[in-house]
């Protein structure tokens, strides 16, 4: 039996213990954070204006209220909140109502004020809309596209593997997503893992959960703080690097690998070792050669593709942009795939994972 290696020390950012926020309410019942204004009539964002002049306050449209829905269902619940499947009283479409109770630490409000900063500038078709926010008795409430088919990590419980033609289909779909998030809003994503990618019938995937994301001042800007999932986490940030967009490719190969082969890559060990610990999976990640396509087993294009993703070095992969005309992707670009076919033969699931309350 193998004798395992001592654990390095890494270098993991570990947030300090804080204590819940309660002052951030005005007397009026508005959830107030710096420039984003929230209350039960819906949002307004003001802008940097000085005191002496007029703000510039954009309003979101205010035809949906909360008395407008009615619930169906729970589909997701967390340590932060539920959510619901609710249906519109009077349209009869549904949306997927996303409550968080706000009696929480400040790094995590602040996270979600991220979050809702983002939803509500977000305009692209790969990008979970979140068409309105909400403030009431204590609980923000964002109304979300409902993805019927829940996410992809419901997906691969079903089907267990997904064929190479689908996976280009569904990765395009992910990079234009990531292409709007890097190059047009200047955000690390900083959690890609299958649960934050939604499905539905359609065969539509789209990007969700920015609670965790971080906005850039500039293109170019990095950043240096320790926040996601750790499984899916490029190296360069489990080490206490600094990083930038880049990071969110590793995580987009680990992902794509583990739908071809229907297990997360780090998994598989000598199974006289027993299973990899959280360390002993982090060490792995960050001094392990990185895990590849099999290519006995897949195509050269995707073989070509994983390894693109999966660097070590974040200067040797490739960008979200150039991703999107490698040859895997645009193998399939002139054939008749449609996703749809495959999402829309599987039962919904119960719970949906993407929609797990933060």
């Amino acid at each position: 039996m193998k004798t395992k290696k001592p654990l390095r020390q890494l270098n993991l950012a570990v947030p300090s213990q804080e204590k819940p926020v309660t002052d951030f309410l005005t007397a009026s019942g508005t959830f107030q954070d710096g420039d984003l204004l929230l209350n039960k009539q819906g949002l307004r964002l003001i802008s940097d204006a000085s005191s002496s002049q007029t703000p510039d306050v954009k309003d979101m449209d205010m035809q949906f209220t909360m008395e407008d829905f009615e619930i169906v269902k729970v589909i997701g619940k967390g340590s932060g909140g539920v959510v619901q499947l609710v249906r519109h009283k009077f349209l009869g479409t549904l949306f997927a109502l996303k409550g968080i109770q706000m009696n929480i630490q400040e790094t995590v409000r602040k996270q979600i004020v991220q979050e809702i900063k983002i939803n509500q500038a977000s305009q692209c078709p790969h990008i979970v809309v979140c068409y309105h926010s909400f403030y009431h008795n204590g609980i923000i409430s964002l109304v979300l596209e409902y993805m019927d088919r829940g996410s992809l990590a419901d997906i691969i419980k079903q089907v267990k593997t997904i064929l190479e033609p689908y996976l280009a289909v569904l990765c395009k779909q992910v990079l234009k997503g990531l292409v709007y998030l890097h190059h047009e809003r200047h955000v690390i994503h900083r959690d890609i893992k299958p649960s934050n990618l939604l499905v539905n019938h359609k065969g539509e995937v789209k990007i969700t959960d920015f609670g965790v994301s971080a906005v850039l001042a500039s293109s170019m800007g990095q950043r240096d703080t320790f926040v996601g999932t750790y499984n899916y986490m490029a190296p360069e940030r489990i080490s206490g690097g600094s990083y930038d967009y880049k990071s969110d490719i590793w995580s987009l190969g680990l992902v794509i690998l583990e739908c071809a082969i229907g297990y997360f890559p780090y998994t598989l060990t000598d199974i006289d070792d027993g299973p990899l610990s959280f360390y002993e999976l982090l060490q792995s990640i960050v001094e392990q050669p990185p895990p590849r396509a099999p290519s006995d087993q897949f195509s050269p294009e995707f073989c070509s593709f994983i390894s693109a993703c999966i660097q070590k070095d974040p200067i040797l992969r490739m960008s979200s942009l150039e991703l999107l005309s490698h040859p895997f992707i645009k193998k399939f670009e002139d054939k008749d795939v449609d996703l749809g076919i495959l999402f829309g033969s599987l039962d919904p699931p119960v719970n949906l994972v993407g929609y797990v309350a933060a």
